[in-house]
């Protein structure tokens, strides 16, 4: 079933119908966006000055905030593919995600924090590659950039919405992050009902199930292993946005108060980019379009390290949501069309696993690069290792076949 797409702001300039699961599953990302993001719009503030965490000690919590995901987002591809069951998996994610919830409510130190963070994160790591499915089955593999980016779209509208309820509460309560957890577990629970409810169980177009040999057939496919080589490599240099914003924070480009709106802004760039470039990577190439991404990250570290004051806030922020557009919902939607139909899943995983640990391997270096030197001094080391991992990555990617000629 199609459904026309008038929720999404006319900005995002859809004017075809999507399939009504792409739809459903992106409101499920939605609620569940805002109750992730809520916790994750304070956490840098709560780890660093309610908890005392040095900047390497968020920086390894940062590294298992990305990746505990690693080894559970391999196994919800290689299930979801083994059982012919990616809503069974994905399902199991999102109840795994809101229970982590819960342990938030007692935290009084650093290890109660990394546990209820590690959970989470492998609720998401279980769920992302079975729901990825659902969205790359749900029609024509020549519209998948605009089926991610719709689903996408409703995502950071979630990401959006989830700092502004913690701003909200926090302006409420000053100081009471009890009540955002809560509230973070209730809309936690409501995402898991509504895709119980709502979200139908993708029928398998083949039979029987999958090996680990035919997991490590997928390296042989050329397309493949040299996009999951790229990505592996540009995710090394990448810093996260918790990591950024205490950059703009200690530069004094924003202040301790608007700290959590910094995260709506991005979200809001994210937003009105995730369509827009999604159909440009149908049109022109995913691949190009996901490389472009990673120059618009380094002109995000740029910015916050040449430009003062809000403008570089703003510059910062601008090319942090454009990157996010033109990668989160592409390096699925480039991967899919490479992959047999019965390791979707498993294929999907391997790639989005190996972003997460490169992504775990960077916070945990940046924080160890800052403790040694100071922000701004990290930053330029990152910058120059994403330059780095731009000229090595670009070729290396480019040498695949365009993806358009792949998803016919």
């Amino acid at each position: 079933m199609y459904v026309s797409v008038r929720g999404i702001p006319r900005g995002t300039g859809i004017r075809s119908r999507v399939p009504r699961v792409v739809v459903v599953l992106g409101m499920v990302s939605l609620i569940t966006d805002v109750s992730t993001e809520m916790v994750t719009a304070v956490l840098p503030i709560y780890a660093t000055l309610v908890l005392g965490l040095t900047p390497l000690a968020y920086g390894m919590l940062d590294g298992l905030y990305q990746g505990a995901t690693v080894l559970v987002r391999l196994l919800g591809g290689f299930f979801a593919d083994r059982l012919r069951r990616p809503k069974l998996v994905a399902g199991s994610g999102y109840a795994i995600g809101a229970a982590a919830k819960l342990l938030l409510l007692p935290v009084g130190g650093a290890g109660t924090l990394s546990a209820a963070v590690g959970m989470d994160r492998a609720g998401k790591g279980l769920r992302t590659a079975p729901r990825d499915v659902l969205i790359a089955t749900a029609g024509p593999r020549d519209r998948l950039g605009r089926y991610f980016g719709v689903h996408r779209a409703l995502d950071a509208t979630g990401a959006l919405l989830g700092p502004v309820v913690a701003f909200g509460l926090l302006a409420l309560a000053p100081g009471d992050f009890d009540m955002v957890f809560v509230v973070s577990c209730c809309a936690a629970v409501l995402g898991v009902l509504l895709f119980v409810h709502h979200v139908p169980e993708h029928r398998a177009e083949t039979e029987g199930g999958v090996s680990l040999r035919d997991v490590a057939a997928l390296l042989r496919i050329t397309g493949f292993r040299r996009l999951l080589c790229a990505a592996a490599v540009l995710s090394v240099a990448t810093i996260g946005d918790g990591f950024l914003y205490l950059v703009l924070l200690r530069n004094e480009s924003v202040t301790t108060r608007w700290f959590p709106l910094l995260f709506v802004c991005t979200s809001l760039v994210y937003l009105a980019l995730a369509v827009p470039l999604g159909r440009v990577s149908d049109r022109y190439g995913r691949n190009r379009v996901f490389t472009a991404g990673y120059g618009l990250l380094l002109c995000a570290y740029l910015s916050a390290i040449l430009t003062a004051g809000a403008a570089g806030a703003g510059l910062c922020l601008m090319f942090l949501g454009a990157y996010y557009a033109a990668t989160d919902g592409v390096l699925p939607a480039a991967a899919a069309p490479l992959l047999p139909a019965e390791l979707t899943a498993t294929g999907i995983s391997v790639v989005q696993a190996a972003v997460a640990g490169g992504r775990a391997l960077g916070a945990v270096a940046f924080g160890a690069v800052w403790t040694a030197a100071e922000g701004a001094t990290a930053v330029w080391t990152f910058a120059a290792v994403l330059a780095v991992a731009l000229l090595t990555a670009v070729p290396m990617i480019t040498r695949a076949r365009d993806q358009r000629t792949e998803a016919r």
